[in-house]
């Protein structure tokens, strides 16, 4: 019946089709196509022609209509109606495709082929074209055999994958509500029946996939055809369009191997539409999961997972939107039960249905804005507190992570408060962020549940499900993707029809008038895609991304101005126009919106939420976000989005899936730092589809919507057409029929056809061009049918199927010839076979007439009678065979029993391996458990260490920048060290050259003592001329006025000296401050390098800690390792004891054959007295006719036999009951080795899965310590960079020890020279100190020659003035000669005195002359001393400098090679200890392998003797049987014959009686014999049954020990790769400590050439600061002038300052005066607005009274159906308890072991903490050595620096002293020579005083003038900040009166309504009033009518 109704929908009635009488009518009428708005086209018939228009008249309304010619397209005969294949109509056009689909939908034909794919239209209903008997009529048929269906695509694509082995692809494509998802089951449907790999009974399942398709498949395609219900229970809703509309899409790939059957499948998802979880438009529905869960959930499920109603939940944009022939609940248990088919287990599926539940709870937390801030806050926490709950979070973390995120702010952390709208956002992204991660999971589940087979799949067949083009009035970024999607998929399909036609045709050379086809989408595609020159659309969306300020308003414009000239791209012509752009697609125009287009791009997260799940304590959600926190490029959108300021973004979509795309081979790699946005992974995602497709042979199935109604049966003709046009069907249906689409190459052509061109091809080779042509000239096909090209034949269409059915013809007629054949000889042997029969007959017949003649003859009767007594002598014979053969039977019987012994030993060596097994079993369990608790401890253990990482990476980083901003300041500080040596180095410069100036003077004193020397010698001459002077007074007198001319030239000299002297004594000056100033500034350098020194200690002390505490890790792991070991020991106690309880059962099965030996005594026995019995018998049957004595006798035996036979079957009961009780106690030990065999193996399930957990935790534990060890290095690189003189020194791993020994004698050398340099110093220091004393000696002879030269200078002083007196007596001397000549006498008198004070005066300029070499003498030796002492000073103390410098470098470097050295052994011995465990670990796991071996080879050899003796067994079993059935027959003719002879014999009459009873004696023995052999038998039996039993266990075990030995291997591969990889870095780090080595050589050397160039240029620079110290001087004094200008105007200023203080302290009171009033005005409209709320509400409440009745009613009935479900659910609960209580007798045994193994591990952490203790110690000890060390080192450094800091201090004291005594030395010569100068430089400063007292008067004047100006501005604010406060006021008093009235009337309306005297008119009259009476504007907006709820 299904099948007669489904052939109506796949079959076309030809009977309707080939009506003479419409094609009668079409020939008559000239019908054509006509176009018509209404219907498309209307049929109608040409009446006449004018010119280019034609008459024509409407088939249907009879109308007359012009229409013109182009317009009109040609009708097809009537025959080709509902044609199957519309490549097959002879006119082709859109009409008359449109009228051919059109008839078939409305006739139910869906499926129709157009050339070389298939159409379905969406009929709307159900059809019954799907079930079991359609596929089997489809399967293996050929394309056109059968009525079009998806079956046949699918079949084809299928039956090509097998034959042609290249894989396949079937695109379904189509508008939303097409019916691609139910086509893409369809095809899946009929794949997985059949390529089904389980067709025997057994594995048959009957699976209900839709109505009346009930198809028999095996698992793999049961779980295939469930993953779709899972993905569109998740994946799909309800649009406007579809009921079930697929929101993502998927392309399924079946994997089949070489047999064709499926091995396997996969999915791949595309653009999941995650925006419908939290907003969904009008009408329409979220996805179905929600509905489903709300609906179906029961009470506890609710209460599990926090579930409310509809209404409650915000995402759930419409509330219950339900789905018309849908039930949620329903489908709610078939998605559990489709989950539970695929192996979801039930944590995985509450894990799903909890994360669904959190997503709608997190659109009901809602936020609020703070009264004074725009900062958000959570009112109410309820949702938030369900989300954590249900997420497994807490909710304070949660809460601040929304409402104040910690954001990176340079290097540190900030919170950030959010506003209201950033929380939102980021709560919508978290919940789209969730779904879209648990869809991603999902669809990773399925494929990991429908990938499990281990066959390769040779081939695949992938199924596209991707959604059409979608063209909304305005379209979004989701659109533009879709439709970029769809011009690929378009141009693969032109690509595939078209273009690959064309080339195939050039290819070949065939004649072919190639058409255009107009479709050619590449410049759309570019116009999306293309990277560069100019950018596409998709990356300037990138690029925009990029900038932080950048907009969608702004990438609209890029877009605009890089693609404004493309012909596929438009702007918006109007201005108003919604759209920003539009791009023409070749399914048409799309006009598109770029609102948020780069949020949508770049899709934001919350990166501290995202963190807190990834630390979620649900294992579910943190293995949804295992792989979020992860360090990724921050993309700081809050730059780029206002409304985001401040998000934390850390990472964008793309992210996430970085670590896995890089996995996948042939992926895109990204470089470190790079961030990928949603329109990069898709286009990624896109190009892979599009690769995967090009390499498969496409199948195109075009799903086409009828109408927007869903409507079954109507047909919109316009939007059919346009969708047509859209998917190319038309242009495929004429390349097709204009074309040759059916090839075959020559070889498979003439393999093929050559059955119907016999004789054409002559014997021999041709090629197989030549024997094409001839065939086909043989075959007499039309030209035009065909084209012959280089390597193939091409055919049209049709004519493939032609010779198809031709070549069937001729087989036919062969197989039918064969057939005839065949019979006839059939029949040949049969006739043969009656012509035999009848002979045969003829003889029985014969035969059987002579029998009636001879049956009454007297002779004949005799004869019968005598015969048989023949037999009697033969009986002895016939007895001793039987003997014989007795014998030969006890034989095998013993070779038997022999082998049952044997097997019987085999069988208890096999129960001692099984024992072993288990023992080895529970050993492993044992080991399981106590590994369960070792990782539950590592994993907290982890999670601390995890803690304090984070601890000690926040403190490292806090460090690091302390050490930079250190490293900074050093620098600083040594940058200012270099410039005061500098200034150092320039001050002895100047101090040389003012030496060199006082040399110079000291050379012109000698000159003018030499002139001294001169006047000497005059004075000789003088004397000489004593005699003369009288006679020569003229010339006396010209030598006097000489000698006063050279006295005042030497005057003038002595000035100038004296001046310059003066100079000398001001720079002098300057240099001590200058100097002083410099001793300051070096001693608070030295207590800033102090200070440093002392936080590089600490540094270096934290460091250790670091080191310490990793180095405790280390230790823990190697406890770890120890407690590994001591579980080793008790697995071996646990062997030991299973191997006790082997021997038990061995003593047991001692028992057993004891008892078995006992049985066996006893069957001996029987067999005995059987044996006894049978010659008893013999003796019995031989004395038949002795005499009666003979018959006492046997009388007699019979007895004994009797008492025989009761002691014999005594016997036989209690052997059976002994035999009984063995056999039950043997099943029960063997039922309760069974259960405990099945424990084992469950037991063993679990350890395998939980060793795996493990193994897998294990190694990641190990890569968590390489990420730590790697951290360590990290730190350390870091600590050397801070320590940048460390790292010139780094010693190699590989040759350490050499390194040590190198190392320690370069120690004790440096030691050893720190030595000497310690001695060199304090020699240095005692040089110093007795140069010091000696500076001082020179220092005082100095003072005393200094005191000499006053004199002198004095005594010059006095010699002068006598000098003048002298002339002034000369003058005297001449006015007397000239006056009185007379009086010589006089004159001599004078004369003789004056020579006497000459003579005097000539002794005393000796003497003055004598001492004045004597101290220029001194004076230079001093200036020598104090010259070679000061340039001894500074060389040593810079060689002290250097030495301290490299004093401090080596002990630096000794002690990080020393740490280096204790980090390198403690290496070396973690390396050492896990190599030596590592080793131990190998041998065992080679030695249990090898065990393992030996016991596998010796069950293998035990198995096939067992199996080579049961079959020896079997076979004397059945000999054994066949010597029974021949004793039967033997007893049956011995029976026969015995009644012969008792009816024949008359004289034996007595014996009758004996003989029956003997008779009757041996059938009881045969009735025993056969039991016997029944228990044999039985026995048999139950040996095969235990010997199957061992077999069946002996494969589970061998599977096992397979596995364990994989598993074993796999292991020790892993931990060899590990070592591997260790020592590949070891290796690494080695040669990366060489490379610094050499690096660090090479710095040094360059260092040191820096260092000579920078002694060159500081020589350089000294002399340029000679002359900058010149013109500092000379702006100094300007700076001196401007600094006093300065003070007077900061005088001003600050008094003005004080002034605007105080006005704008005013400005603030005010201000805050006025927010006060602002603030009460809001708080009174506030209360005005609570008044107006108050009164509606009251008002809501009235009308809500009438309806709460109903309201009550229904709750009632609520109440009612929910208490039933109750009861349902409280008996449920029972049953979950009764499993509770067992569970619960599970665990207690659980804990049981636990707690056995708690002790264990109690006293493993007593010897670890004993250890630890140890370890601390010697901790403590080295620290303290280190603090000692530290001390000694210091103790030095501060002693050198004492002496060289006294030494400085002695030297300050020296100069000061030296400094004062000049000072008073100058200040005695400036007091008189520079009282002029005081007086004239009073004059000049008193004029430009006044100069600058007029200037700084007018500025003053000035400056007052804008102070009064400012002034007065203040208080015209001041007065309007007064006005606008008495306004407030006012308006505020206004506020709180309208308020005091509304809150009257409130009241008073509130009294009436509780008393009810106003009707409701007067409430609303009232209201009304109130309203009007309210001066607010929003009151009077607001109307008073009651809102309907």
């Amino acid at each position: 019946a299904s099948l007669r109704s489904g052939f109506e929908y796949l079959y076309v009635d030809r009977t309707v089709v080939n009506n003479p009488l419409a094609q009668a009518d079409w020939a008559s009428k000239k019908l054509v196509w006509v176009p018509s708005e209404r219907l498309g086209f209307e049929a109608g018939s040409v009446k006449e022609e004018h010119g280019d228009e034609v008459m024509v008249e409407l088939a249907d309304s009879g109308k007359k209509v012009r229409v013109n010619k182009d317009d009109i397209q040609k009708m097809n005969p009537p025959k080709f109606n509902k044609v199957e294949d519309m490549a097959e109509l002879t006119c082709l056009n859109e009409a008359s495709v449109l009228h051919n689909l059109k008839e078939r939908y409305y006739s139910g034909l869906i499926y129709t082929y157009s050339g070389l794919f298939c159409v379905v239209i969406n009929p709307y209903k159900n059809l019954p074209i799907y079930s079991e008997e359609i596929v089997d009529m489809y399967k293996g048929k050929k394309r056109h055999e059968m009525p079009p269906h998806i079956y046949a695509i699918t079949d084809t694509a299928y039956r090509s994958m097998m034959q042609d082995r290249e894989d396949q692809s079937i695109l379904c494509t189509g508008e939303s509500g097409a019916g691609k998802t139910e086509n893409t089951k369809k095809v899946i449907q009929y794949l997985a029946h059949v390529a089904s790999s389980h067709k025997t009974k057994k594995d048959q399942v009957r699976i209900n996939i839709p109505p009346a398709s009930e198809l028999q498949l095996g698992e793999l395609e049961k779980q295939l055809l469930q993953a779709n219900p899972i993905l569109e229970a998740f994946g799909n809703a309800k649009t406007v369009k579809n009921d079930n509309s697929s929101r993502f899409g998927k392309f399924i790939r079946i994997n089949f191997d070489v047999n064709g059957y499926i091995v396997g499948a996969n999915i791949e998802t595309y653009l999941l539409e995650k925006s419908r979880a939290i907003r969904q438009a009008r009408e329409e529905r979220t996805f179905h999961v929600f509905y489903y869960m709300l609906t179906g959930a029961g009470d506890k499920l609710r209460s599990e997972l926090c579930l409310e109603s509809y209404s409650k939940y915000r995402f759930l944009s419409n509330g219950n939107v339900t789905i018309p022939g849908q039930q949620d609940k329903d489908m709610f248990t078939d998605t559990l039960e489709a989950m539970r088919i695929m192996g979801f287990p039930e944590e995985e599926q509450i894990g799903l249905l909890r994360v669904v539940s959190s997503v709608l709870q997190l659109g009901n937390i809602s936020f609020k804005k703070e009264r004074h801030s725009d900062q958000a806050s959570m009112p109410d926490d309820t949702a938030a507190q369900k989300v954590c709950h249900l997420m497994g979070m807490n909710v304070t973390d949660f809460t601040r992570a929304i409402l104040t995120p910690r954001i990176k702010v340079g290097r540190d952390y900030v919170q950030k408060a959010q506003t209201q709208e950033q929380a939102e956002f980021a709560i919508e992204a978290l919940a789209k962020a969730t779904y879209e991660r648990m869809f991603r999971w999902l669809v990773m589940r399925i494929n990991k549940a429908l990938d499990k087979t281990k066959r390769q799949g040779a081939s695949f067949i992938g199924i596209l499900d991707i959604a059409g083009f979608e063209i909304f009035e305005l379209n979004s970024f989701e659109q533009l993707c879709i439709n970029y999607t769809n011009e690929k998929l378009q141009q693969l399909f032109n690509h595939t029809m078209f273009i690959l036609e064309q080339e195939e045709y050039q290819r070949e050379g065939i004649e072919w008038s190639f058409i255009d086809f107009g479709l050619d989408l590449q410049p759309c595609i570019d116009l999306i895609e293309k990277p560069a020159s100019p950018p596409g659309i998709l990356a300037l969306l990138d690029e925009e991304c990029w900038f932080p300020k950048a907009t969608d308003k702004s990438f609209v414009e890029k877009v605009l101005q890089e693609q404004g000239t493309h012909p596929k791209f438009f702007k918006p012509k109007k201005l108003k126009d919604e759209a920003d752009f539009c791009i023409i697609h070749y399914a048409g125009k799309v006009d598109y919106k770029a609102d948020e287009w780069l949020m949508k791009n770049m899709d934001p997260l919350n990166d501290n939420v995202a963190t807190l799940l990834n630390q979620s304590t649900d294992k579910f959600v943190s293995e949804l976000w295992k792989d979020e926190v992860q360090s990724c490029q921050r993309a700081y959108f809050y730059q780029r989005f206002p409304f985001l300021h401040s998000e934390p973004v850390d990472r964008i979509v793309g992210l996430d899936k970085v670590a896995g795309m890089s996995e996948l081979p042939g992926a895109f790699k990204t470089r470190k730092g790079m961030f990928r946005t949603v329109g990069q992974l898709y286009k990624e995602q896109l190009s892979k589809l599009m690769a995967t497709l090009r390499n498969t042979n496409p199948n195109f199935v075009r799903c086409i919507i009828p109408n927007h109604e869903k409507k079954a049966g109507k047909l919109d003709p316009h939007l059919v057409l346009d969708q047509l046009r859209c998917n190319g069907v038309l242009e495929g249906i004429r390349i097709c029929r204009q074309g040759f689409p059916n090839r075959i190459v020559f070889q498979e052509f003439r393999q093929r056809y050559e059955i119907l061109t016999p004789n054409s091809i002559p014997k021999g080779f041709m090629d197989g061009k030549q024997a094409c042509v001839l065939m086909i000239k043989a075959l007499e096909l039309d030209p035009n049918l065909y084209r012959i090209g280089q390597s193939k034949v091409f055919f049209r269409a049709g004519v493939l199927a032609h010779l198809e059915e031709e070549r069937d013809m001729k087989i036919t007629d062969v197989i039918i010839s064969f057939q005839a054949w065949c019979r006839g000889y059939v029949a040949r042997k049969a006739f043969a076979k009656r012509q035999q029969q009848l002979t045969a007959m003829k003889v029985i017949q014969r035969n059987c007439a002579a029998y009636l003649k001879l049956r009454n003859w007297q002779w004949w009767r005799l004869f019968t009678k005598v015969k048989p007594l023949l037999q009697v002598s033969r009986q002895e014979e016939e007895m001793q065979a039987k003997d014989e053969e007795l014998t030969k039977v006890r034989e095998k019987q013993q070779v038997a029993e022999k082998q049952l012994e044997e097997m019987e030993v085999k069988q208890q060596q096999l129960n001692a391996e099984k024992l072993a097994l288990q023992e080895q079993l529970q050993a492993e369990m044992d080991l399981c458990a106590e590994a369960d608790e070792m990782r539950n401890r590592l994993v907290a253990k982890k999670q601390e260490l995890e803690e304090i990482l984070h601890d000690l990476e926040a403190r490292v980083e806090e460090e690091e920048e302390r050490a930079t901003q250190l490293q900074t300041e050093k620098k600083k500080m040594q940058q200012n060290i270099t410039d005061l040596e500098q200034q150092l180095d320039e001050e002895e410069a100047a101090r040389q050259k003012l030496q060199l100036e006082r040399v110079t003077l000291e050379a012109k004193m000698k000159k003018v003592e030499e002139d001294v020397m001169m006047l000497d010698d005059q004075n000789n001459k003088l004397n000489k001329e004593k005699k003369l002077l009288e006679e020569r007074i003229a010339e006396f007198t010209t030598n006097l006025a000489e000698e006063e001319e050279k006295s005042k030239s030497l005057q003038k000299l002595k000035n100038k000296h004296e001046a310059m002297i003066t100079d000398l004594e001001d720079r002098l000056r300057r240099e001590e401050k200058l100097r002083q100033e410099l001793e300051k500034n070096r001693r608070k350098l030295e207590g800033d390098s102090t200070e440093l020194h002392d936080q590089i200690a600490e540094l270096q002390a934290q460091i250790a800690e670091l080191r310490a505490q990793l180095a405790k890790k280390e230790e823990e792991l190697q406890e770890a390792l120890a407690r590994i070991e001591e579980e080793a020991a008790q697995k071996n106690l646990a062997q030991k004891k299973i191997r006790e309880l082997e021997a038990q059962l061995s003593e047991l099965q001692e028992d057993l054959e004891l008892e078995r030996a006992a049985r066996a005594k006893a069957e001996k026995h029987r067999r005995d007295l059987g044996e006894e019995l049978e010659a008893l018998k013999t003796e019995l049957e031989d004395t038949l006719d002795s005499t009666a004595a003979q018959q006492e006798l046997r009388t007699k035996r019979e007895t004994e036999v009797a008492q025989l036979k009761k002691t014999l079957e005594d016997e036989a009961k209690v052997h059976e009951q002994v035999v009984v009780e063995m056999r039950q106690k043997h099943g029960q030990a063997f039922d309760e080795l069974n259960e405990q065999l099945e424990q084992a193996k469950r037991n063993k399930a679990s350890v395998e899965k939980t060793k795996q957990a493990l193994e897998s935790e294990r190694n990641e534990l190990q890569i968590e310590l390489q990420t730590l060890m790697q951290g360590k290095g990290e730190s350390e690189h870091r600590r050397k960079k801070a320590e940048a003189q460390v790292q010139e020194l780094q010693v190699k791993h590989a040759e350490s020890e050499k390194a040590r020994a190198e190392l320690s004698e370069k120690v004790a050398k440096m030691q050893a020279e720190l030595d000497n340099v310690n001695s060199l110093l304090s020699d240095v220091e005692g040089k110093s100190i007795k140069a010091s004393k000696d500076c001082s000696a020179v220092e005082s002879q100095l003072q005393d020659v200094q005191e000499l030269l006053q004199e002198e200078t004095r005594q010059k002083l006095s010699m002068g003035t006598r000098l003048r007196q002298l002339e002034d007596e000369q003058n005297s001397l001449r006015e007397q000669l000239e006056e009185e000549e007379e009086a010589r006498k006089n004159v001599e008198k004078q004369l003789q005195t004056s020579q006497a004070q000459v003579t005097e005066m000539r002794k005393k300029m000796e003497v003055e002359a004598g001492s004045l070499e004597s101290a220029e003498e001194n004076k230079k030796r001093l200036q020598r001393d104090l010259e070679s002492v000061t340039q001894r000073l500074d060389e040593r103390n810079l060689a002290y400098d250097k030495l301290d410098k490299t004093k401090t470098r080596l002990q630096q470097e000794l002690d990080d090679l020393l740490v280096d050295q204790d980090h390198l052994r403690q290496i070396v011995s973690n390396l050492e200890k896990k190599q030596k465990k590592f080793d131990q670990m190998l041998a065992e796991e080679k030695s249990i392998s090898a065990r393992f071996a030996e016991e596998r080879d010796k069950a293998e050899a035990e198995a096939r003797e067992k199996e080579t003796r049961a079959l020896a067994l079997t076979r004397e079993l059945e000999t054994i049987s066949d010597m029974k059935d021949e004793l039967d027959r033997a007893n049956k003719l011995l029976r026969a014959e015995m009644e012969d002879l008792v009816s024949s014999k008359d004289d034996v009459g007595k014996s009758v009686h004996e003989l029956e009873k003997s008779k009757r004696g041996m059938e009881q023995q045969l009735e025993e014999m056969r039991t016997q052999l029944e228990e044999l038998e039985d026995e048999l039996q139950a040996t095969e049954d235990a010997k199957l039993r061992l077999e069946v266990n002996m494969q589970a075990m061998k599977a096992q020990y397979e596995r364990d030995l994989a598993g074993r291997d796999e292991m020790g591969e892993e931990k060899k790769r590990q070592l591997v990889k260790q020592v590949r870095e070891m290796e690494m780090e080695l040669e990366d400590e060489r490379k610094q080595r050499s690096l660090a050589v090479a710095a040094r050397k360059k260092l040191e050439l820096d260092l000579k160039e920078l002694e060159a240029a500081i020589d350089q620079a000294n002399k340029n600061r000679d002359e900058a110290l010149k013109q500092l001087r000379k702006l100094q004094a300007q700076m001196k002038d401007l600094l006093r200008e300065l003070d007077d105007t900061r005088l001003s200023r600050e008094e003005i300052l004080a002034q605007s203080k105080e006005n704008e302290k005013k400005v603030k009171s005010m201000e805050a005066e006025m927010i006060q009033m602002q603030e009460e005005l809001a708080a009174a409209e506030r209360v005005k607005r609570q008044a107006q709320q108050e009164r509606d509400e009251l008002q809501d409440e009235i009308n809500n009274q009438a309806s709460k009745t109903a309201l009550a009613i229904e709750e009632k009935r609520r109440l009612e159906a929910r208490i039933a479900q109750l009861e349902e659910e409280l008996e449920e609960e029972q049953g979950n308890t009764e499993l509770v209580n067992d569970r619960l007798k599970r665990a207690l045994l659980q804990t049981d072991q636990i707690n056995v193994e708690l002790t264990a591990e109690r006293s493993t952490s007593q010897r670890l903490e004993g250890a630890r203790s140890q370890f601390e110690r010697q901790n403590k000890e080295l620290k303290l050595k280190l603090t000692e060390m530290e001390g000694t080192v210091k103790s030095k450094y501060k002693a050198t620096i004492a002496a060289l800091e006294a030494k400085i201090a002695q030297l300050e004291e020296q100069l000061d002293v030296e400094t004062r005594e000049r000072q008073t030395a100058s200040k005695m010569v400036r007091r008189t020579e520079k009282k002029l100068k005081e007086v004239i430089l009073q004059v000049d400063d008193e004029r430009r005083n006044s100069e600058q007292y007029k200037d700084q008067s007018e500025k003053l004047n000035s400056r007052m003038k804008q102070l009064k100006r400012q002034l007065e501005e203040a208080e015209e604010e001041a007065q309007r900040a007064n006005a606008n406060r008495r306004k407030l006021q006012r308006e505020l008093e206004d506020a709180t009166e309208s308020a005091d009235a509304m809150n009257r009337e409130v009241s008073s309306l509130k009294s009436k309504l509780r008393r009810g005297d106003l009707p409701f008119t007067m409430r609303r009259i009232v209201s009304r009033a109130g309203i009007e009476s309210d001066e607010e504007a929003e009151a009077k907006s607001e109307t008073p009518e009651p809102k309907p709820e």
